[in-house]
Parts: C-alpha cells; sequence; structure tokens
C-alpha cells in the first residue's frame, strides 16, 4: 500500500512518543518547514509532550531524536528554539518514493497537446514573468511527453508589429548614417539601450514616428530591405534568450520558435474570410468586430479592430491565427 512521505514521517515519530511513554493524545504535530533552511518538514509536539512529562521541551527534543529510527528517510535532524525539530528528508528517500509507482499513470487518453510558454518580446530583454512562463511550460511539456502525449511546443515570440517598425527604422537610421553593418550588429548587442535610443527617437521625431510606421506595414507586405534588417535583429535576439534556455536546462529549442510573423501570411485571407463570412465589417476604412452589449455586459457596441485603415494588423489579429493555425493544421 502506497503511503505518503507526510503518513512515513508521522508514523515514525508516533513510534517514538511510544518508546518514550508520551500519551497517544499528545499529537506528533508534524508540518512542513516554514523556510527552506529549516529543513523539509518539522515537528512541533515536543513542546506539548514536554508538559505532560514536566520535562524540558529541547530535552525531550534530543531523546526524541535518538529514539526514532528514520534513517532510511531521514539525512538530518536538528533541535530549534524551544524544541522543534527540523527534518531533512535524504535523497534515497525521496528518489525511492518517486520510483514506488508513484509516477505509474494508467489508461491515460493520450492526445495531441500545444504548450504555449516563454513568449518573450524580442523588442527588450526576458524579465522575470518570462522566466516563470519558461519554467512552468517546461514541466507541462515533459508531464505530457510522459503521459505519452504528442507535444507541440510553441514558443510564440514577440517578433512582429509595431515596435519592429520603430525598431527597424532606427536600425534603417543607423545604417544609412554609419554605413557599416558590423556597427549595427554592436548595437543590437545589448537590446535594452538599443530599444530605449529607439524608443526616445520615435518620442521625439514626428518624421522618424511616420517612417516607423511605414516600416510596419513595408515589414508586414514582405519588403525585402525591411526584412533583412528585422531578421537580423530577431536573430540576435533570439541567440540571447536560448543562452537563458539552455542554461535553466529546458526542452525549448529555436525550432520551437513560432513567433508572430510565422502567422503574417495567414492575416491577409483570415481578414478577408471574416468579412465575407458577416463577423467583421468595414469601419471608417478599418476592418472590425463589432461585439454587441449583451455579449460583453457594456452598454454599447464594442469594436474590435483586426485590420488598422492604413493596412497594418494588430496584434489581436496575429493570436486570432495562431488559434486558427492548432486548430486547423495541427488539429489540437
Amino acid at each position: 500500500m502506497y503511503t505518503t512521505v507526510y503518513q512515513d514521517l508521522e508514523s515514525k515519530f508516533r513510534v517514538a512518543f511510544q518508546k518514550l511513554n508520551i500519551s497517544d493524545n499528545v499529537p506528533v504535530v508534524l508540518q512542513e518547514a516554514s523556510k527552506p533552511e529549516f529543513g523539509d518538514y518539522q515537528i512541533n509536539g515536543a513542546m506539548a509532550a514536554a508538559k505532560q512529562l514536566k520535562m524540558n521541551p529541547r530535552e525531550l527534543a534530543t531523546q526524541l531524536i535518538a529514539s526514532v529510527d528514520a534513517s532510511d528517510m531521514i539525512d538530518k535532524m536538528e533541535i530549534a528554539g524551544p524544541g522543534f525539530i527540523n527534518i531533512t528528508l535524504s535523497n534515497d528517500y525521496l528518489t525511492n518514493k518517486l520510483n514506488d509507482n508513484i509516477l505509474t499513470v494508467d489508461n491515460y487518453p493520450a492526445h495531441r497537446v500545444v504548450v504555449d510558454y516563454s513568449a518573450p518580446n524580442l523588442a527588450k530583454e526576458m524579465h522575470v514573468g518570462h522566466l516563470r512562463s519558461t519554467i512552468i511550460g517546461d514541466a507541462l511539456v515533459r508531464m505530457y511527453q510522459y503521459l505519452g502525449c504528442e507535444v507541440f511546443k510553441r514558443n510564440h515570440v514577440g517578433d512582429w508589429g509595431t515596435q519592429f517598425g520603430m525598431l527597424t527604422a532606427y536600425l534603417l537610421e543607423l545604417q544609412e548614417t554609419q554605413g557599416n553593418t558590423s556597427d549595427v550588429t554592436m548595437e543590437l548587442s545589448d537590446l535594452e539601450i538599443f530599444y530605449r535610443k529607439a524608443k526616445i527617437r520615435f518620442d521625439e521625431s514626428e518624421e522618424f514616428a511616420n517612417r516607423a510606421r511605414e516600416c510596419v506595414v513595408k515589414l508586414q507586405s514582405g519588403d525585402p530591405k525591411i526584412l533583412l534588417l528585422w531578421k537580423q535583429f530577431v536573430d540576435i535576439s533570439l541567440s540571447h534568450c536560448q543562452e537563458i534556455y539552455n542554461r535553466l536546462n529546458t526542452k525549448l529549442l529555436p525550432t520551437d520558435v513560432i513567433g508572430e510573423s510565422f502567422y503574417n501570411g495567414l492575416l491577409a485571407p483570415m481578414v478577408k474570410q471574416l468579412v465575407e463570412d458577416g463577423f467583421a465589417v468595414d469601419s471608417d476604412g478599418a476592418k472590425c468586430v463589432f461585439f454587441t452589449p449583451e455579449e460583453l455586459g457594456s452598454k454599447e457596441e464594442t469594436p474590435f479592430i483586426i485590420q488598422k485603415k492604413d493596412g497594418a494588423y494588430l496584434y489581436a489579429t496575429t493570436d486570432i491565427a495562431a488559434v486558427y493555425d492548432r486548430v486547423q493544421r495541427i488539429n489540437a
């Protein structure tokens, strides 16, 4: 019969309590340690037992440690405070526990699973939220693979959209002023500094901001020169990301990168289809889906823009295309 770690520990200390003639009415009081430096678990029952036996709690805790037969599961026990017993479990015990059929899963219906994780914005360096998503996502990937599922890892990086118009415009400006692509590569070695420089230009110069917006449209329409600059930026950015993935020992690979740019070819036909099917309509030159007050709980119709009047698409359009692709092509 399988028993939990908690049950194993409590049973060991209950026997030790009985050896010292401590009443069964006195609880062991086993709980998880509040901090990693205190070990894995903590026994707090020595204080109540010492009161019953009219003993010093620390002295009783010492006797309990000597009485407990747990060499097969405990690596270390220490007395803390007035009589707490801090317990660190042995690695061998934990390994055996995991191997004791705890990971056996019977009759799990294996299916296709898409795990979308990490997804950094390539215009900036990663932050702790991306690390959190990376670690949780990788844990899910390993779990589903263990269960026999066909797992599709998707690193839906932010490599498209408005900020890339700004960045490619700034890259283009550097090439024109410096005339040396190696200098541009040096500029991209620190992503945060490069982004801040581009953002300052965007905020301070209306002429530059207009060029940046034009670059967005050119990028989405496949302009060769803009695409070349964009790819240079993306490749360097992704190399920095992969260094972190490798350091975290995750399963994410460069081949798992399916960024927003991947769906660019789907956007125009998808918008066209939404219009033909009556879901989207023309509104002052833009293509919008209008939600009724009942659908969103609002006071009036709410527009959801999927294509701006200058022809540019939005992040939401790409998200819809990603869902469409996963349902229609991957059948997930």
